[in-house]
């Protein structure tokens, strides 16, 4: 078993074990308030030993909030280390765009359209974005698979997409198959 699904797997183990504590702990108080209200007899187990069970439901209900927040800080942690990594990977994203934009020669009117295809609009939507006409937009969008060497917005995107996947050095079964 790899060392990651250890920790994990050891992670929830002792999550179970403090919910579990917990409940336990809720189960003693909630008993005893129901001994109060209702007058039951309270001889089921001695008193000494009864005031400790409560100071042991007392100190688990502590821990328990003890390791909510330790869990609540370590999910907040990766929350951000997350976001900090798509934060990168979009840059990074949009610089490989600029680089191929600046490769296949588009013009300014094209980056906006081939970014717009990139969003996954419509060409309807892309023309009512750019209050221009839907043949402007098809005629930019074929300029666009031209100067790309591609025949389509899927072969389009799977370019990007291998780009950001594949060693540059090898050649595009996608670029081969368009021309």
């Amino acid at each position: 078993m790899k060392e990651a699904e250890k920790k994990m797997r050891l992670q929830r183990l002792g999550m179970a074990s403090v919910i579990g504590l917990q409940a336990f702990c809720a189960l003693v108080f909630i008993w005893e308030i129901v001994v109060s209200v209702l007058g039951l007899p309270f001889n089921l187990v001695p008193w000494s030993l009864f005031e400790l069970v409560e100071i042991g439901a007392a100190v688990g209900l502590l821990l328990g909030i003890i390791v909510g927040g330790m869990v609540l800080r370590n999910t907040a942690r990766r929350a951000e280390a997350a976001e900090t990594r798509l934060r990168a990977a979009s840059r990074e994203f949009m610089e490989l765009l600029e680089e191929r934009f600046l490769e296949w020669g588009l013009t300014p009117a094209e980056r906006d359209v081939a970014l717009f295809a990139f969003k996954g609009l419509s060409t309807a939507e892309i023309a009512g974005m750019r209050n221009t006409s839907e043949g402007t937009v098809k005629a930019q969008t074929a300029a666009i698979y031209r100067k790309a060497s591609v025949s389509g917005r899927a072969q389009l995107m799977s370019v990007i997409i291998e780009d950001l996947l594949m060693d540059e050095t090898q050649p595009s079964p996608f670029r081969q198959a368009a021309e």
